[in-house]
């Protein structure tokens, strides 16, 4: 959700972080991920275009390379990506699941098969192939992320999910060490910045005592 003093901007890629921890491994935390907050109260939505949107898809392997989608569509795959994000903040804060949010993901979860089925040709032999039905392409990728995100959220990673702690990001993450508090290294670098910034401007009557 954006914020009242939030600028959206194009999506230039040079703009966005490298994915966060734990991204490659589950698309559905990088599909969490695409909703950006950048200092200076910029907003990145890399699902802001139906361009942007079918780019995403087809780099995941979740559409054709030629996929075309509409906005109609693409409002379907942001909703299911704020459910989504309030199921990892009720995760990563303790708190119970959002109802609505688990309506989203259950609806998403039976749109479309979200396995990849088993083909054979001369070339190949036997493998699995990634279906994408022409006239249900977002219902089979919201399927698959929805799949992805509840296998994330009741398997043994979900000990390791966490909020980036360096405002203004948003993005989860999974820790690769108990220290670990951010998603990328120019997070961290900025909240080391911001913490001895506030060293070198507290008054002295804000200093501790003893």
């Amino acid at each position: 959700m954006r914020g009242m003093k939030e600028t959206a901007i194009s999506e230039p890629a040079d703009l966005a972080p490298p994915p966060a921890p734990g991204a490659e491994q589950y698309r559905a935390l990088d599909f969490a991920n695409t909703a950006l907050a950048l200092p200076g109260g910029q907003f990145l939505d890399l699902l802001g275009s139906p361009e942007a949107a079918a780019r995403w898809l087809a780099e995941r392997e979740l559409a054709p390379p030629d996929v075309e989608l509409y906005e109609v569509c693409v409002a379907r795959l942001r909703a299911l990506r704020d459910q989504l994000r309030a199921l990892l903040a009720s995760r990563t804060d303790a708190l119970p699941a959002p109802d609505e949010a688990l309506r989203a993901v259950n609806d998403a979860l039976t749109r479309a098969p979200a396995a990849a089925l088993l083909r054979w040709d001369p070339a190949q032999g036997l493998h699995r192939v990634q279906a994408h039905p022409t006239d249900r392409i977002v219902d089979h990728a919201l399927a698959v992320l929805a799949a992805d995100a509840a296998d994330l959220l009741t398997g043994p990673d979900a000990e390791r999910l966490a909020a980036c702690d360096s405002a203004p990001c948003r993005r989860y993450l999974l820790r690769t060490h108990a220290r670990r508090h951010w998603c990328s290294v120019r997070c961290g670098d900025r909240a080391r910045a911001a913490r001895a910034y506030a060293r070198r401007t507290r008054r002295p009557t804000d200093r501790p005592s003893g």
